[in-house]
């Protein structure tokens, strides 16, 4: 299996359990590893031969930018399942930090695998 990453991708959206935080967008940041198999794409420089990883960003981009979760894991459940649905990935790993969220640390957040890797 190959991997198409997409790292650093930076959203603000509305998260968060407090009232305060529905008040406000916060930064998140998602980094991505988007299994494939690169082959066909190596063989004919064809962009229709791979996955897009400029659409894959944007898709993420509009649909965790347009919610109101409480919880990252919603947002990151969600983003997984419309990857995967929408761009026909087999397998991913998804991870999303909060960055700030908690005074001491310089990010939180979660991390999911979804799908098999072959």
């Amino acid at each position: 299996m190959d991997i198409v990453f997409i790292r650093d991708l930076e959203v603000k959206t509305v998260i968060g359990v407090f009232d305060w935080e529905r008040k406000i967008r916060q930064r998140l940041v998602f980094n991505i590893e988007l299994g494939t198999d690169v082959i066909a794409a190596s063989k004919s420089d064809d962009l229709a031969d791979t996955l897009d990883y400029k659409a894959i960003s944007h898709a993420i981009e509009e649909m965790a930018e347009a919610s109101s979760y409480q919880l990252v894991e919603a947002l990151v459940e969600a983003v997984a399942q419309m990857v995967i649905k929408d761009f026909g990935v087999k397998w991913l790993s998804i991870t999303l930090d909060k960055p700030g969220a908690v005074s001491c640390s310089r990010s939180v957040g979660v991390r999911i695998e979804r799908g098999k890797k072959w």
